[in-house]
């Protein structure tokens, strides 16, 4: 980090009465932020460094008290300075259910507490989706997908796709989502997984499920979000835990047709996992984070069981010409200058 930005950090800091703070640097994760816990006489706080080319400090904050509003559990916001692109937010402690299952908690609780904020968010009414962001239009959803051509494709088989077949891998896509493209039921979170979500030291069922990273939110369908809590590109999510998740929200939410979810589900989990298999692809090469790379076993395998939907039938066909056998894809490497991919059946060693 720049020796400018550090001091942009600490006269922040100082601003907001902080600056004789004990400062603990927090490890990155896949975004461009970072942050830095402050302690002080048994206080803490965190500091927020969502540098402005590059994050969305100004949507974070609206949609941080949108979501307040709604009764979800968010950090409270002390102080802010969006042009900067800092803000001192309330420190949530180290529970995220990723690191509370890592330690041997219920999966199957856990789950039900993140599926009870989505039924709290999506029974919420038109108050939820009263608010300025975009909406979740074919235009976003296709690049979207398009990351995975752009990049899963070219590291996958050594070379780039050719105009005519990005071409015809992108209209596959436009007929299978011109449906749910025009959907605008929810306010969709768009990265609801367990590495987002905490437990907060708080009485209420209700309250004590933390909200993280939700700056990207959207309008769009209500299954989006459920399925990246179940489907999770970092993690296995057992059987009955999924099926437990859908049972409480389906009794919680009468009125949704069982059916239409699952084939949203299918038609979005098949979208945002290639979308993820070309973001972990640019995480490694571009961003110099190779340790997604071990998360694309999981990638490729989900994307497969989505793709065996009827209406996914040309996807499937195109991705498979674009790729033969990417879900057999175990790592990646480089030989002779050339991306390369070694299949499931292969060891590393060989």
């Amino acid at each position: 980090m720049p020796l400018s930005r550090l001091e942009d950090q600490m006269t922040f800091v100082e601003r907001t009465g902080w600056g004789n703070a004990d400062l603990f640097p927090l490890p990155s994760d896949a975004s461009f932020r970072s942050y830095i816990r402050l302690i002080r006489d048994g206080e803490s706080r965190m500091l927020m460094d969502a540098p402005p080319a590059m994050e969305k400090l100004p949507e974070y904050l609206r949609i941080n008290k949108h979501l307040a509003d709604l009764g979800l559990r968010v950090p409270r916001i002390y102080a802010d300075d969006q042009e900067q692109g800092f803000a001192l937010i309330e420190d949530f402690g180290d529970d995220t259910f990723t690191r509370l299952l890592e330690k041997g908690h219920s999966e199957h609780d856990l789950y039900l507490k993140a599926v009870d904020v989505l039924v709290k968010l999506h029974t919420s009414g038109r108050k939820a989706t009263k608010i300025d962001v975009p909406d979740y239009d074919m235009d976003t959803l296709l690049e979207e997908v398009e990351l995975f051509v752009d990049w899963f494709v070219p590291a996958a088989r050594g070379e780039v796709a050719s105009v005519a077949e990005k071409e015809a891998y992108m209209q596959v896509w436009r007929a299978a989502l011109a449906n749910i493209s025009q959907d605008r039921s929810v306010l969709v979170l768009r990265d609801y997984h367990v590495d987002n979500l905490m437990i907060l030291p708080e009485s209420s069922a209700a309250a004590d499920c933390g909200l993280l990273d939700f700056q990207d939110a959207l309008i769009g369908a209500r299954a989006y979000d459920l399925m990246s809590l179940i489907e999770d590109a970092r993690r296995d999510v057992s059987a009955g835990t999924k099926a437990a998740v859908l049972e409480r929200y389906f009794s919680r939410c009468p009125d949704v047709v069982r059916t239409e979810i699952a084939e949203d589900m299918a038609l979005l989990g098949a979208q945002r996992h290639a979308k993820v298999a070309g973001i972990f692809l640019r995480l490694s090469r571009r961003d110099s984070k190779p340790l997604y790379l071990g998360h694309m076993p999981r990638v490729l395998k989900l994307l497969s069981q989505s793709l065996e939907h009827p209406q996914l039938n040309d996807v499937r066909k195109m991705i498979e010409k674009l790729v033969p056998g990417y879900e057999a894809i175990r790592s990646f490497g480089s030989r002779d200058g050339r991306s390369t991919f070694i299949p499931l059946t292969m060891s590393i060693e060989r």
